[in-house]
């Protein structure tokens, strides 16, 4: 594999590249599913290819194949500098790329148990027996469930010295039962749980033990009131707040799209470059940490894809934004002198591109209960049913699964098709508690989009139970204005 490394390096050299690097990629992917009883899905799936990138006279190509040999990886070699020569004709600024140094090294993600050794039977067994529990009530129209690997081995060489082989393995699994009852339909999902790790993890996370649970909360959402419009102080579990992470904080610090040279999937944002280091995100309680070396954190990895080491940094620091996703590329742009090591491809079909590795919210000192008997007038939710966000991720709405009125710090009423809304910083700003460490849990993403052609990245977002202030809640609930930010 190195010597077919080397000659792409070899040959984007002898064509004037400037900068060149290779990705050889193997992956093999399975899903094992059920619905109502019956196998949905069971098999695998294998790619193997590469792809090369480079800079010449100043400006990115980008190319890629399916077929890895000699011969192939000098035409797409040559390919990949005939399309940066071509690009640099109407390129407005060359290049520059910060330092790095150059790494020969692997990296492998632990695990115990590799899944792909674990035989589809055994795999079945456990889906089907939480299939029957969720099937026992005549009211669940609709059961399925499901376990995802996947397994990628990169080899990566570039023209400043690096070699780097990695090989990331992930795991997942989770369910759902659809109730129908009362002229009225609604799902109840246990939290998909994506980790990078082995097949270990299956038995250890509460498959079984959570079935009769979601199956019996569907049901009762059928005859649950709407959740009234209103102002209230409002609590969010940890799965639906990694979410809120995500999509308010993770894609609005993506430094290409601050600056403009990403506006695909929901647009730019408005944590634009002046405003790090003195614009309030959030509370002085807010600590929103990037970690790339997060254990079994689905973005976590020894090195990105432009070969630079996993980091951990501050993205928002006692509630001031200090920080963004940034690259190679990007961190001149903004006065750097090194990328935090967030650019990431889907696979050797891609070009890499800024994103976000797993991002989270730091525990604070709270106990939940102690969160909960300290609100007189809330609500608690749990579980992303539906969301939306403006092209600048300022003005979001949430939809979650499940919600509980707090009424003088006892738990009160289930309400159903319950929503919340807010302006992300005045949001953040709102935040006043957070549950402490042993609530702390890294929620996985194994599904981001960015991009056009449209690219997938994994990353994870830890968090326990926060706590907001004066939320707008409800069933439908008006759009809110910006305020100036």
């Amino acid at each position: 594999m190195k010597e077919l490394a080397c000659l792409a390096i070899d040959t984007v050299r002898s064509r004037g590249a400037t900068y060149g690097d290779i990705r050889i990629i193997y992956d093999r992917s399975q899903t094992v599913a059920t619905r109502n009883g019956q196998v949905s899905s069971i098999g695998k799936e294998e790619t193997y290819g590469f792809g090369i990138r480079v800079i010449a006279n100043g400006s990115w190509g980008f190319a890629y194949s399916s077929k890895v040999s000699k011969d192939e990886i000098a035409r797409v070699a040559k390919q990949a500098v005939d399309i940066a020569v071509a690009s640099s004709k109407v390129m407005k600024d060359p290049v520059k790329l910060a330092p790095e140094p150059a790494y020969e090294t692997r990296w492998q993600s632990p695990y115990i148990i590799n899944p792909f050794d674990v035989r589809d039977e055994t795999k079945l067994d456990m889906l089907m027996k939480i299939d029957e529990i969720l099937r026992k009530n005549k009211k669940i129209v609709a059961a399925e469930t499901f376990m995802d690997f996947i397994e990628e081995t990169q080899y990566f060489m570039s023209t400043e010295g690096s070699w780097i082989i990695q090989n990331l393995l992930r795991s997942g699994a989770g369910y759902s039962a659809t109730a129908v009852g009362n002229n009225d339909q609604q799902e109840r999902s246990f939290t998909p749980v994506f980790k990078q790790t082995g097949y270990e993890m299956i038995g250890n996370i509460g498959l079984l033990e959570n079935a009769e649970r979601v199956r019996e909360e569907a049901v009762e959402l059928l005859t649950c009131p709407d959740l009234p419009n209103g102002k209230k102080t409002l609590i969010i579990t940890g799965d639906q707040l990694a979410l809120q992470i995500h999509e308010s904080v993770g894609h609005a610090t993506e430094l290409d799209r601050v600056l403009g040279f990403e506006a695909n999937y929901a647009g730019r944002s408005f944590a634009t470059p002046e405003k790090m280091g003195n614009f309030i995100y959030g509370s002085n309680i807010v600590n929103i940490v990037a970690d790339a070396t997060l254990p079994t954190g689905l973005g976590t990895y020894g090195f990105d894809d432009d070969g630079v080491a996993a980091q951990r940094w501050h993205i928002i620091q006692n509630g001031i934004l200090q920080s963004y996703m940034i690259n190679r590329e990007t961190a001149p742009m903004i006065g750097l002198n090194r990328s935090k090591g967030a650019n990431r491809a889907e696979g050797f079909r891609h070009i890499p591109i800024t994103r976000m590795t797993n991002l989270s919210l730091l525990p604070g000192d709270w106990e939940v209960d102690d969160m909960i008997k300290e609100t007189k007038d809330g609500i608690l939710m749990d579980k992303n049913r539906c969301w939306s966000i403006d092209q600048h991720r300022l003005n979001f709405q949430f939809g979650v699964e499940y919600a509980y009125e707090i009424k003088n710090g006892k738990k009160g009423k289930v309400f159903k098709n319950a929503n919340y809304q807010g302006i992300t910083p005045h949001f953040w700003a709102t935040c006043d508690a957070i549950a402490k460490e042993k609530y702390w849990v890294p929620i996985g993403v194994p599904n981001c989009g960015k991009g056009q052609p449209g690219q997938r990245a994994e990353m994870s977002h830890g968090c326990s139970y926060a706590r907001f202030k004066n939320v707008e809640v409800g069933v439908s609930i008006k759009g809110a204005k910006n305020k100036e930010i």
